[in-house]
């Protein structure tokens, strides 16, 4: 799938990092839309939604952290990637804003191929490749194309992170894959994820499959990592 053309919203109260952003990824061929604050990114989103949301932390009235919050908790728009722009380089700040489900983070100053690179790189882990495959195991269906899953035909309803671990799962089965292994191939090379945040989200894909029978595919092998498998 190409990257040219995917929609970023910036915003950004500072007209001159505004402009030079927009510019920045118009040369990458990103379409952008702007916005000064976040009353104005609202409406931008609900105009045309966008395939990611490059988001400054320090802003006056609504700061970009509480933005992100109501974001990831509705349900229109708790799928949609945000990659976070501080000023500030303290960790915790970090930690908070990928807790509440940011996807990067970047610190100013950063040059324009670090911020390409950044956006091109959650781009793809949010759209999985071989974007029209459907995936079958046992009656467990991954649509790639749609990002749904359904069990015998009935919809499981999982989480954008959920949904990643899942089709992960389903495309390497019966392999044993650490911990390290899973946080790389899911999410990425994001060093402010945990490893026991993995632990966190195998636990919250099985009790989404658990109703369906389907929890058991994803095995703890002990001392080691997970694996995917129909042999129970």
């Amino acid at each position: 799938m190409g990257m040219s053309h995917k929609r970023i919203l910036v915003v950004e109260d500072e007209a001159a990092i505004r402009d030079m952003l927009r510019f920045a990824l118009e040369r990458a061929e990103f379409s952008v839309a702007t916005a000064a604050d976040v009353p104005e990114a609202r409406l931008k989103i609900a105009e045309q939604r966008p395939d990611l949301i490059l988001l400054d932390w320090m802003m006056p009235g609504v700061s970009g952290l509480e933005f992100t919050r109501e974001l990831k908790s509705s349900p229109t728009t708790h799928d949609l990637p945000i990659i976070m722009v501080t000023a500030r380089g303290e960790e915790e700040d970090k930690v908070r804003g990928l807790n509440l489900g940011c996807d990067d983070y970047l610190s100013k100053p950063f040059s324009v191929a670090e911020l390409v690179a950044r956006i091109q790189a959650v781009l793809r882990r949010t759209l999985p490749g071989g974007v029209n495959e459907t995936m079958s195991v046992a009656g467990l269906q991954v649509d790639a194309a749609s990002q749904r899953v359904t069990a015998k035909g009935t919809p499981v309803h999982l989480g954008p992170t959920e949904y990643r671990l899942l089709h992960f799962f389903v495309s390497h089965p019966e392999r044993v894959y650490t911990r390290e292994q899973v946080l790389d191939r899911v999410w990425g090379q994001n060093v402010y994820v945990e490893e026991r945040t993995v632990d966190v989200h195998i636990r919250r894909l099985r009790k989404a499959l658990a109703p369906f029978g389907y929890d058991a595919m994803i095995q703890t092998v002990r001392g080691t990592g997970y694996r995917f498998s129909e042999k129970i």
